[in-house]
Order: structure tokens, then C-alpha cells, then sequence
């Protein structure tokens, strides 16, 4: 129970949240948010030991009004003459009741309140937020007056005795000295009239009283402002009527004008620092307020889930004047409630970057305080704020002085929630779609705002090339990138750019580098330049990146390698061989003559050209100089100068290599020997001396692990690389090289069964077999002598008959010839470089050798 006995207006007591104060001719009970959060309010009047529950209605017809904010701030506003009032103490009392989900049981406080208030003017009209109310004081004494009947005035007007006005919501009482009538807003007998462009609503009633050998009327009006707002994103504008009638009907003079807030009059001190106006113009009392002015508050909105806010505030408007024919004051006090129309506030959604971060800074905002942040919408899923701080996104709220609030949310780059593209080679655009969950206090109204944030940085890491050589083969070495491996290695051919073959070349990635071993004779290098001794080649290298067609980097490695062009006999045999150079792409080797036109190569191709002839034929010519005897001859492209012209010319040749050969004239060698007794006969050892060859199947492109006879049959996919290995062995003999004459497969171990399929033809690839390679054999730890070994890989078959597939085991053959290097007019030309396909003056031994047996897998992996 609280009880408050106050009589001075300016010193309002606060009991626990609870407070009231006596204002003019009203009385105001508030309830702050702490008192009543979470809960529902109940307001009953107390009169004596009865208490009466205030429906709306009733507290309308009573003089009882209440209004809170969505916080539970409550407030509660009773005229000095209403129902349940001692008027002529102004005794009053209130009953609160509070439950709810917030409490765990009913609470209640009780208030009672006594007013002083003297200064009663001749009529006094209060307009409150539920109801208008106008107290009258008539010349004559009300003390023993009742009232008979009430005549509204309307378009059409009605009588009603006091009974009936009680029934239909209408207040009136008689007090000894005034006359109090009340009529709740909307009612049928009150109307709406516009004054000076302001909507009201009129209140006007003639009340009769019986007396004695007489009847006394009164005639009684309200009128109440419904509207006159002005709004701007700045400032509220209320118009009030200067003059209003039905209220004045004659000349009148304004006695006094008061502005106040929540029903509490404010000096010109506290209008000034709230920035508030009071002006009256010929027509109108001008109200200026600013929107956002710390006596109202703001309230946050989500019609079509758009973010809006409106402004609430309460003045009051109390005016005194004097009617000059009557000389009678009349008190006018409005309490108008207003609240602005939605203002839109779409939030901000800004991104701040720090250069050597790369992480999106973003700041959302701003909201007011009863706006909560519950969970953000990422590409991958729906994270709640604490799910984004466990996942190290730093989600902040910050709020301010205002009580505004913004939230900050850092993600970086390299989330998986972050997606990203590359415009051009160098720049990355990191792309990040959101949608905010937010939600609206204590309404639970929730809305999303959607935000997409992009930057772009040029932060890519292009791949790099190098590369070397050695005598036989480039080296090239790609270096990946910040992108990884996300590009296709081009190789240069024939004037184009193709995909690098990776079965045609060694090629190792160990995921941060790929490195690849080209020999200097693969199909993808050209020839620039041709020396006596060596040839300038050259592998161009472009990495190519796919969809866009980016060239991303790329690599023109030339290098020197020996290579012996021209080699004289001292039988008078020379072997020249001739190479097809960049600067003239569309040579056919094959077309090359010597300066005798009828001596044409030995072995062509589309790249080398091999002649071998005696010094003494093909145009050779002979010059002697010094002690010396030159032989000359020329290797070129002729022309005809007709279809009847002599072959003998040579006109404007495309192609030209000069073969030289230069001896000594009257030169003697002399050579030095000794002798020295052997100790024994010769005699036989078995078992040595007997070359052996053998043919291995490796595991893969590198050679360095091999199939044992236990392994076999070997299973392969269709498809899969089959790399065998041919090795002459235990041999230290440099002069001997191993050469492949011919391979071939069967189905069965008997190498002359049927079928068969050819691998190697006559020392070269079967040119009906596109996947045949020879892979370059160079010195390492186990290979001593390469001239030794010969690799070659087949990529798994399989037979058919009928267009029938025979998914059999398949055996290798081959027939391995082992030549003496220093007898050049023999097969020790080379693997598939020999001009003499069936010279074998040079033949040391041909040996037959087999692999064991390989089965194809049933799997489809590589179909």
C-alpha cells in the first residue's frame, strides 16, 4: 500500500517505480518499465471498501485514461472530478494489479492521492486520449439540483434522461457547485466538424434540472482536436483552433497559453532546451516539437519486412481565455497523444577493409534498441550470432549514447561462405551474399535484411616456369600459383599450341611444382640453328588457363646439344646427316639431294634427312691446299627450270648444308707397341662371355621399379601404360649398343602364334599403333652404359575376332639386335635413325627375348 497525501504539485514522490503527482486539475500515476516488465496491468478504482475494475469503457465514462509504451512505461491520468473522486477533497484512490509470465504470482499496489486545486474556472474543458469532458459553474447553486434530462445536440437530437446517458457511456454529475459531463470520442450523439482546417469532435448537450416551482438549463459543449499534424523528418507541427466553436460565440481576449509534456506544464527555461515552440497566429495555436526530442521515444516497425521506425510523443496545449461579453474564463487543456507516420530506415550495410587483411569488416545499422540480431543466412547455412563467434566471424553489437545500436561482423576471405572468381588473370573478386535475421522487441516481429558485399583485389600468384638442359633432354620446372594447379600445360607443334602429352614425356607433380624431362628430339621441339658439332633447339611452353583461354605464363627454353653432323671415313665414306630448321618450316626432308640430284637419303623423316656415299660419287667435288685434300659436296632442295630442263642445276636453292671432308696428303701415323711373355695358354672359361639380354615390365614411367617373375600375370586396365624395359646385361663394353629390331604381341607365349600385333616395325614404331613411345634412356646410379638399354611403353590392348573382344592374357616379344658403334655403316646408327634397314655387317648377335604374361582387368576404369 502506498498513500500520498500531496498538496504541492512541484515535488512528486517515487515509491519503487511508482509515482504520482497532482497536476492543475488532473492527477498523473506512472509506472516505469522495471516495475512493470513482463507483466499485464489491471487498474481499479477504490471508493471506500469497494473496488471497481476500469473497463475501457468505464474509465472512458469516468474520466480515467491509461496508455503504455511497448517497454511496460505506464502511464495513468484521472480528472479531479471524475468517478470515484471525493470532490470536495479530491480524495482519490487506485488499485494496480500486475501478473503475467513475468511474475510468478499476483502483485498489487495500492494508491491513494489527495489534490489541492483552487483556481476553477468558470468552465473547464479537458480533452484526454479516451474521452472529452467540460465542468461547468452556473450562477445559481447545484447543492439540491438534480438533473431530469440531457438533450444532445445533433443533426438530429435526442433526449435522454440521466439513466439512460448512464446506460449508453455518457458521464454526468452534479457537484455542489459544477456540473460534469463526459462523453467518450465516437459516440452517436457527438459529430465531427472541421475549424480552421483542424478536424474536431464536438460534445454539446443541454441538461435540465427540476427545481423548485421552476426548470433550470444548462447548455454544455466539448470539442476536442482529432487531427492538425504536420510531420517532417525534422519537426511535428500541431494546429489548434484559436477560435472554436461551439466554445466562443463572442469577442474574447487569451488570458493565458501553456505547453507541456505527459499532462506537466514546462516553463519557458525547459522549452527551450528541449527546442520546443509555442506561437499563436490569427487562425491557429501552433505546437512545434522535434521529432527525436527526449520526452517521447522510438519505436522500430516491419511492414513488408522493411525497416521503419515511428516516433512517439505526448504535449499538452492548455489555454485560458475571457469571454468579453460575459466576462466568464473558460480552462482548455488537451492531452494528443502523437505518433509520426512509418519512416523509412533502411540500414546500412557498410564494408571497411584494412589492405594487408583480407577479411570483410562489415558494419550493419543503424537500429534502435529493441531491434536483436538473431542469426545470419550464409551461402552454406543459417549461423546463429554464437555459432558465428565459434566459427571466428567476431560478431560485435555496439550501442551508443542515444541508445542506437549497430553490429559488426568480421569473415574472411578464405571461408568456404565467401565465394569467389577471377575477372582477369591477377584479380580476385571475393563475393559474400548475407541476410541478417533480425527481430523486433518486445513485439517478436521478425525481418530480414538481405546484403551482398564484394571486393576485388589483385592478389593472384601467377605460376612460374624455368627451366635447364643437359646433353639430351630440357628440363622444365612449373611452380604453382595462389590458384594450384588450375591451368593446362600448352606445348608449341607445328606452329600451334596442343596439351601437353603426358605419356609422351616424364612428367613428376608434387603438388607445389610439376616438373617434366623433354628430350630435345620430341616431336614438340624445333631446331633453330645447325653446328658441325651441335644443334641449337628450342621448346616452347605456354600455361594456359581454362575456361577463360588466360595465358598465364610461359617459357622459350633453346639450348646446345652435340650432335654430329658430318663423319669422314678413312675408307672415303662419308655419312652427313641433315636436320630440318625453324627457318624453314616446309621442308620434306625426304626431297633433299645431293649436288648429284640421283643421290637422295638413305633414311628420311620429318625431321632428319641421312645420307651416307663415297667420296668419289654424287657431284663430290676435290680441292688441294697446303698439305691438304678437301672434299665437298652440298646438300640442298632443287628446282627443275622446266619439264624438259636438265636436273643439274641448282636455282635459288630453299635449303642449303655444306658437307665438308678434309684429309692430310702424304700423312703417316705411327703407333707404338710392346710385348710382354704370357704366363699360360689361353684356355675356355664357361660361362663367361656370353651376352645376355632380357626384357622387364616397370610399374610406372619412372623405371625404377620392375614386375618380379612371382608378380606375373600382371592385371592392367585397358588403356594403362604397359613400360617395358630391354637391358643388355653385365656388359661394360661401350662399343656394343643395343638396338630393338622388331617387337611384337600375342596372345600366347609361342611368339609365332596367331594373332599378332606389331609394336616395333624394322627399329621404329609401328605407325599403325599411335600409342608406341620410346622413352630417352639416360646414366643414373643403375644404368651405366644407355646405349645398353632401350625403354619403349604400349599403352594395354586387347584382341578381337569378329568384332568379338578376346579378354586374354597378352605376351611381348621382341628381337634384340647388339651392334659394334664403331663400325658406322651398320645398325649402330640408332633406334629408329638407321638408314640401312638390312645392313648387318655390323651385327655382333641378335638375341630373342619375351615378357611373361599380362591380363586385362575386367574393370571398365580405363575403357
Amino acid at each position: 500500500m502506498v498513500q500520498v497525501n500531496w498538496q504541492n504539485v512541484l515535488n512528486p514522490r517515487n515509491y519503487g517505480g511508482l509515482k504520482s503527482e497532482c497536476l492543475w486539475n488532473i492527477m498523473r500515476l506512472t509506472l516505469d518499465e522495471a516495475l512493470a516488465v513482463g507483466s499485464q496491468l489491471e487498474i481499479a478504482a477504490i471508493n471506500g471498501t469497494d473496488i471497481i475494475p476500469l473497463s475501457p469503457t468505464l474509465a472512458a465514462q469516468c474520466g480515467y485514461s491509461m496508455d503504455s509504451d511497448p517497454w511496460g512505461n505506464t502511464k495513468v491520468f484521472v480528472s479531479l472530478l471524475g468517478c470515484y473522486v471525493d470532490n470536495q477533497t479530491f480524495n482519490l484512490g487506485l488499485r494496480i494489479q500486475m501478473y503475467g509470465d513475468g511474475l510468478s504470482k499476483k502483485v498489487q499496489h495500492d494508491v491513494t492521492e489527495t489534490c489541492s486545486y483552487s483556481r476553477w474556472a468558470s468552465r473547464e474543458i479537458l480533452c484526454d486520449r479516451n474521452y472529452m469532458e467540460v465542468r461547468c459553474q452556473p450562477s445559481w447553486s447545484l447543492q439540491k439540483s438534480h438533473i431530469w434530462k440531457m438533450t444532445f445536440h445533433t443533426p438530429d437530437s435526442k433526449v435522454m434522461v440521466l439513466k439512460d446517458a448512464h446506460r449508453a457511456g455518457y458521464g454526468a454529475m452534479t457537484t455542489p457547485t459544477r456540473l460534469v459531463l463526459r462523453s467518450p470520442y465516437n459516440m452517436p450523439e457527438t459529430y465531427a466538424e472541421e475549424v480552421a482546417g483542424v478536424p474536431m469532435e464536438v460534445f454539446s448537450v443541454s441538461t435540465y434540472y427540476k427545481q423548485v416551482r421552476r426548470l433550470a438549463i444548462i447548455v454544455s459543449a466539448a470539442a476536442c482536436p482529432t487531427g492538425g499534424l504536420v510531420f517532417t523528418d525534422e519537426v511535428i507541427t500541431w494546429y489548434v483552433p484559436r477560435r472554436i466553436p461551439p466554445l466562443i460565440s463572442s469577442a474574447f481576449k487569451i488570458l493565458e497559453t501553456h505547453m507541456g509534456i505527459n499532462g506537466q506544464r514546462l516553463d519557458k527555461t525547459m522549452m527551450a532546451i528541449r527546442r520546443y515552440k509555442l506561437s499563436i497566429t490569427e487562425s491557429h495555436v501552433v505546437i512545434e516539437l522535434p521529432v527525436g526530442s527526449p520526452d517521447g521515444y522510438y519505436k522500430s516497425h516491419a511492414p513488408d519486412y522493411s525497416y521503419h521506425i515511428t516516433y512517439t510523443v505526448e504535449p499538452m496545449l492548455e489555454l485560458l481565455w475571457r469571454a468579453e461579453d460575459t466576462r466568464a474564463d473558460t480552462r482548455y487543456k488537451v492531452l494528443f497523444p502523437i505518433t509520426t507516420p512509418l519512416m523509412p530506415r533502411p540500414p546500412h550495410v557498410t564494408e571497411s577493409r584494412v589492405p594487408e587483411q583480407k577479411v570483410f569488416n562489415v558494419l550493419l545499422g543503424t537500429f534502435l534498441h529493441d531491434v536483436s540480431l538473431l542469426n545470419i543466412t550464409f551461402t552454406t547455412g543459417v549461423l546463429t550470432v554464437t555459432e558465428c563467434n565459434a566459427r571466428g566471424f567476431d560478431f560485435q553489437e555496439h550501442r551508443f549514447a542515444n541508445s542506437s545500436k549497430t553490429f559488426s561482423l568480421q569473415v574472411p576471405f578464405s571461408d568456404e561462405v565467401v565465394l569467389k572468381h577471377n575477372p582477369n588473370p591477377l584479380t580476385t573478386v571475393y563475393f559474400l551474399p548475407l541476410v541478417f535475421g533480425l527481430l523486433i522487441l518486445p513485439e517478436q516481429i521478425p525481418f530480414p535484411h538481405p546484403a551482398e558485399l564484394e571486393a576485388s583485389l589483385e592478389d593472384v600468384v601467377l605460376p612460374t616456369t624455368t627451366g635447364f638442359c643437359d646433353q639430351d633432354n630440357f628440363y622444365i620446372s612449373v611452380k604453382y600459383g595462389s590458384q594450384g594447379d588450375n591451368f593446362q600445360i600448352m606445348m608449341l607443334h607445328a606452329g600451334s599450341w596442343r596439351e601437353l602429352d603426358t605419356e609422351l614425356y616424364s612428367l613428376t607433380d608434387n603438388n607445389t611444382h610439376v616438373s617434366i624431362v623433354v628430350p630435345y628430339t620430341a616431336p614438340d621441339t624445333v631446331f633453330e640453328t645447325v653446328q658441325s658439332d651441335s644443334i641449337r633447339a628450342r621448346v616452347d611452353l605456354l600455361l594456359l588457363e581454362t575456361p577463360n583461354m588466360w595465358q598465364l605464363n610461359d617459357l622459350s627454353l633453346a639450348c646446345y646439344f652435340p650432335l654430329t653432323m658430318t663423319e669422314c671415313y678413312p675408307n672415303g665414306t662419308v655419312t652427313a646427316l641433315a636436320v630440318k630448321v625453324e627457318s624453314v618450316r616446309n621442308l620434306n626432308p625426304k626431297y633433299l639431294t645431293l649436288s648429284d640430284q640421283s643421290c637422295k637419303p638413305v633414311f628420311s623423316n620429318d625431321r632428319f634427312a641421312f645420307f651416307s656415299f663415297s667420296l668419289n660419287s654424287c657431284g663430290t667435288t676435290r680441292t688441294f691446299f697446303d698439305n691438304v685434300m678437301a672434299y665437298e659436296n652440298e646438300i640442298a632442295m632443287h628446282h627443275s627450270m622446266g619439264k624438259h630442263q636438265s636436273r643439274k642445276g641448282l636455282i635459288n636453292p630453299d635449303y642449303r648444308h655444306t658437307v665438308s671432308c678434309y684429309y692430310l696428303v702424304n700423312d703417316t701415323e705411327t703407333m707404338a707397341f710392346r710385348t710382354r711373355p704370357r704366363n699360360s695358354d689361353p684356355k675356355a672359361d664357361p660361362g663367361v662371355g656370353q651376352l645376355v639380354v632380357q626384357m622387364r615390365l616397370a610399374q610406372e614411367v619412372s623405371y625404377d621399379l620392375f614386375y618380379q617373375t612371382e608378380d606375373y600375370p600382371v592385371v592392367k586396365y585397358l588403356q594403362q601404360p604397359l613400360y617395358f624395359e630391354v637391358e643388355l646385361m653385365w656388359s661394360t663394353d661401350p662399343r656394343i649398343a643395343l638396338v630393338l629390331e622388331n617387337c611384337w604381341a600375342t596372345l600366347h607365349e609361342d611368339r609365332t602364334t596367331l594373332p599378332s600385333w606389331d609394336l616395333i616395325v624394322k627399329r621404329c614404331e609401328n605407325l599403325d599403333d599411335r600409342y608406341i613411345v620410346f622413352h630417352p634412356v639416360v646414366a643414373d646410379a643403375r644404368i651405366h652404359i644407355p646405349a645398353h638399354v632401350k625403354r619403349f611403353s604400349v599403352k594395354m590392348f586387347t584382341f578381337t575376332t569378329d568384332e568379338t573382344v578376346l579378354k586374354e592374357q597378352i605376351f611381348v616379344h621382341c628381337d634384340a639386335d647388339l651392334c659394334d658403334t664403331t663400325k658406322p655403316d651398320g645398325i649402330c646408327s640408332g633406334q629408329c635413325a638407321s638408314p640401312l634397314r638390312d645392313a648387318k655387317a655390323a651385327d655382333i648377335s641378335q638375341h630373342q627375348i619375351s615378357s611373361g604374361p599380362i591380363l586385362l582387368s575386367d574393370s571398365s576404369n580405363f575403357v
